[in-house]
C-alpha cells in the first residue's frame, strides 16, 4: 500500500508541473533537480537515420541554459571523454539553470576511428550549418542540433582537439561580431573557460542561413558562444581532458549556473591570425618541432621525403608565432596541413 501512494504521489506531481519547469530536448526530460538522458532522434533520408545522445540537468533554481557539445569530429577524444566526466559529476541540485550535453555528435567517425568527416556522407560536421532536412545525413543532424539545441539555449560552448593526424596545443576562440555587448560576453566567457592561447575570429560569416560553424550558429542567432579546443593526436590524457572540465565548471561559475566564482585565465597569448602551411608534395612527414613550439619567420618546421628517403618538400614558417598543431603522422598527400602557424597579436 505504502509502494503504491508512492507510486501515484510521483504520477500527480509530474503531471502538475508546467511546461515551464519541465524540459525536453530529443528523448530526454527532465523536471527540477533532476538530469535525464535520451536521444535526438534523426530520420532517415538518402542515407541512414543518426541518433545523438543527450543529457538535460535540469537545475532547482531559474537560470540560464548553457548547451556543451562534443565529437562533432568524432576522434577529438579528450573533448568527448571531457563532457562524459561532465554528466557523470554535475548535481542538478547544485545547478541554477538547465544544461544540455551533447557528448559525441559523430558516432560513425567515432566507432569507425574516421578523423575529419562524417564516413557516412564525407562531410565533416562543423562545416554545413544550420543544416538542412532535406539532405545527407551530416547536415540533417546540423539542422536537427541548431532547431533542438541552438535556437533554444542562451549559451553555447563547442568542444574540440587535436584530431588522429593533429598534434595540437590547447587553444580556445573568441569569435568577435561587432556587437559590443556580445562580444563581451563571449570575451568573458573564454577568458572564464582559462586556456592561455586565444584565437581571435572576426571574419566568420554573419548570415545566420549560411553560419557554417557550431558557435558561429549560435552567435549569429544572439546566443553567445565561443570554442576551445584541448587534446592531440587521438589522446585523451588526463591532463587535457581536466583543462576541459575545469573550464567548463569556470564557465558555469561566471554565468552564475554554480556557487563560486570563475577562474579566468590572467595573461592569456592572444592570436590575430592563424597561417596554414600546406605541403607541395605527397611523401612521408618529418616534423622538426613539437606543438607549442614559438617560431621565427621562415624557420623550417618540418620535410617530406619520397618513399626513398628523398627530401622533396621543405616546410617553412610564412610569419613568426607559435605552432597551434603540427601534422602528428607520417602520411602527407599533396595539399595535406603541415603547421597551423599561431600570430602573436596585443590585447584586444
Amino acid at each position: 500500500m505504502k509502494t503504491r501512494w508512492f507510486a501515484m504521489s510521483v504520477v500527480c506531481l509530474t503531471a502538475g508541473l508546467t511546461a515551464a519547469q519541465t524540459f525536453t530536448v530529443g528523448t530526454a526530460t527532465a523536471i527540477p533537480g533532476q538530469k535525464a538522458f535520451g536521444a535526438i532522434e534523426v530520420p532517415a533520408g538518402r542515407d541512414a537515420a543518426a541518433s545523438i545522445p543527450v543529457a538535460v540537468f535540469r537545475g532547482v533554481k531559474p537560470g540560464p541554459m548553457l548547451a556543451l557539445v562534443a565529437g562533432s569530429h568524432g576522434t577529438e577524444y579528450a573533448s568527448i571523454i571531457a563532457l562524459e566526466k561532465l554528466i557523470q559529476s554535475l548535481d542538478p541540485a547544485q545547478i541554477s539553470g538547465t544544461v544540455i550535453i551533447l557528448p559525441l555528435v559523430n558516432i560513425p567517425s567515432f566507432e569507425q576511428k574516421v578523423p575529419h568527416v562524417n564516413p557516412v556522407d564525407g562531410k565533416s560536421m562543423n562545416r554545413f550549418y544550420p543544416g538542412n532536412p532535406a539532405e545527407s545525413q551530416t547536415e540533417r543532424v546540423s539542422w536537427q542540433i541548431t532547431k533542438q539545441v541552438v535556437e533554444r539555449c542562451d549559451y553555447l560552448i563547442d568542444y574540440h582537439g587535436g584530431d588522429l593526424d593533429e598534434s595540437l596545443r590547447p587553444y580556445a576562440y573568441w569569435p568577435k561580431t561587432g556587437d559590443a555587448k556580445h562580444d563581451a560576453t563571449t570575451r568573458d566567457m573564454v577568458l572564464a573557460f582559462g586556456l592561455d592561447h586565444i584565437i581571435v575570429w572576426s571574419d566568420r560569416p554573419k548570415d545566420p542561413n549560411a553560419s557554417r560553424y557550431l558557435d558561429n550558429t549560435a552567435n549569429t542567432r544572439g546566443k553567445p558562444a565561443i570554442a576551445v579546443e584541448a587534446g592531440y593526436s587521438g589522446t585523451a590524457t588526463p591532463e587535457d581532458v581536466q583543462l576541459l572540465v575545469k573550464g567548463t565548471l569556470s564557465v558555469m561559475r561566471y554565468l552564475g549556473m554554480l556557487p563560486g566564482a570563475a577562474t579566468p585565465v590572467e595573461h592569456p597569448v592572444w592570436v590575430g591570425k592563424i597561417d596554414t602551411v600546406e605541403s607541395t608534395q605527397a611523401g612521408i612527414f618529418y616534423p622538426l618541432v613539437e606543438r607549442g613550439t614559438y617560431v621565427a619567420q621562415g624557420m623550417k618546421i618540418g620535410y617530406v621525403t619520397d618513399y626513398f628517403g628523398q627530401i622533396v618538400y621543405e616546410a617553412k614558417t610564412p610569419a613568426a608565432g607559435v605552432v597551434l598543431y603540427i601534422c602528428g603522422v607520417p602520411s602527407m598527400k599533396k595539399g595535406d596541413t603541415v603547421a597551423n602557424i599561431g600570430e602573436i597579436m596585443p590585447n584586444p
